[in-house]
């Protein structure tokens, strides 16, 4: 296909895009109401960086499906010996001192960290559903924990079968999936890229704010696991563990849905570069992604009558709705300012300013690196962020993106410069350092 042939959809993609972004903004400002200057300033840029991260997708996700030739993949390059475990030891390291340093911190500020500290966010909710299931009546804050997703859970019931003790064994499954997910993750990257860059996206994604929630007994590790598990097997063309793969990432946490959209379109690419009636069965694998989150509604049947009895619990428990993104903005920045004015610096610099930077921040580094990250990459990137960044009370955006793999990459390629690469990490480092300090003294980071 000529590049001539491929301007046409390219213009009514982006138009029909933009009309769609513009209408959804201006629906949400005339609901609004009156906005103050800096509010309505900031998210006019989250949605105009998001504008601008879709017209960089648009041509890249047209040439991807049109392009009915080989894929480019990285350069032939020798691995050295064992490098799988080297990287495995070294993200087993790197979760061993997310865990010191946040004891050393704390006994730096004279504070005792017990096993206990470690049933922070919600870690406790998820070892309480491992050990009890889920509970139809009694504590109300035990028949809300309805909204957390059951494969967290499942995992750490089973470990627990050869660690007594819930929270070492919550520590035990996180310390190893993302040891694993680190493993799989560099196998990934080096279908597109060589050594260099697939190493610097794995020190960037080590380096994120809030990578300490890799540590602990949460389900943000298995997830991460699980979502470069199913996209690496998706690219080996192994799509019927593709698709399990990915249903259990939606019955881990509700962001697996985003799968959907990478799978598709790469079973897309897949079948126009070479169709054959086999691959039919890819497109049929993706559709067991929704599979897996469904399994979660008929638990919320069985447990509340109700398939969608979490919607009503996040809603009215924790005033989480669906939302515009941009809209997050302008609300986080309403609550940073009044935590300012009320000096409640626990909740302007660990809660509201961190969410406001990340979900900010992310979008021009997508951006940028467009145009060598895969499309199905920037499509999964731009879903990922939609469902993540839009709820009507975030409390966890650093969290959120953590474990979405675009963004470590995205990195990594607008740090090929030693300059960019000095300053990014500079600036990362110490974003992520205080962050963990935040954490460790157990300010508002959730």
């Amino acid at each position: 296909m000529k590049l001539s042939d491929l301007k046409k959809p390219n213009n009514w993609l982006s138009a029909l895009g933009l009309v769609t972004l513009s209408a959804c903004y201006v629906i949400w400002l005339l609901r609004r109401g009156g906005i103050a200057p800096l509010p309505l300033t900031l998210s006019l840029l989250s949605a105009g960086c998001f504008a601008w991260v879709g017209l960089r997708t648009v041509p890249e996700w047209v040439g991807f499906w049109s392009d009915s030739g080989e894929d480019p993949l990285a350069p032939e390059e020798t691995e050295p010996r064992y490098m799988d475990l080297r990287i495995f030891g070294c993200f087993l390291l790197a979760d061993l001192c997310y865990l010191g340093l946040t004891i050393l911190i704390r006994r730096l500020f004279g504070q005792e960290t017990p096993m206990s500290f470690w049933l922070c966010a919600d870690s406790l909710h998820y070892q309480q559903i491992a050990q009890d299931w889920y509970l139809s009546e009694g504590i109300r804050d035990r028949v809300v924990q309805l909204v957390f997703l059951p494969g967290y859970p499942v995992v750490l019931r089973l470990l627990h079968l050869l660690i007594p003790d819930y929270t070492l064994a919550g520590l035990t499954v996180s310390a190893l999936s993302f040891a694993g997910g680190g493993c799989v993750f560099y196998r990934l990257l080096r279908l597109d890229y060589n050594r260099s860059i697939s190493l610097r996206a794995l020190r960037f994604l080590c380096m994120m704010p809030g990578a300490v929630f890799f540590a602990m007994p949460m389900s943000e590790s298995l997830f991460f696991l699980l979502s470069v598990s199913c996209l690496y097997a998706a690219r080996r063309e192994r799509w019927l563990l593709a698709g399990l793969l990915g249903a259990y990432a939606a019955f881990t946490r509700s962001l697996g849905l985003a799968l959907v959209v990478p799978l598709f379109a790469e079973w897309i690419h897949e079948y126009r570069r070479i169709p054959h009636p086999r691959r039919i069965s890819g497109g049929v694998s993706v559709l067991l992604v929704p599979m897996g989150f469904a399994a979660y509604c008929y638990i919320n049947y069985l447990v509340s009558g109700n398939p969608f009895q979490y919607l009503e619990y996040q809603s009215v428990h924790w005033h989480q709705n669906l939302g515009f993104f941009f809209s997050t903005a302008a609300y986080q920045t309403d609550y940073a300012l009044s935590a300012a004015r009320s000096q409640d610096l626990p909740s302007l610099l660990g809660l509201w300013l961190p969410n406001l930077i990340c979900a900010l921040i992310s979008l021009p580094l997508v951006a940028l690196a467009s145009r060598k990250l895969r499309a199905s990459w920037l499509l999964w990137f731009m879903a990922y962020y939609i469902i993540a960044i839009g709820p009507t009370w975030l409390l966890s955006a650093p969290r959120y993106l953590l474990a979405l793999p675009p963004l470590p990459l995205a990195m990594a390629l607008f740090c090929r410069d030693s300059r960019r690469n000095q300053a990014l990490s500079l600036l990362l480092g110490d974003f992520s350092f205080f962050y963990l300090i935040a954490f460790s003294l157990r300010w508002q980071v959730w």
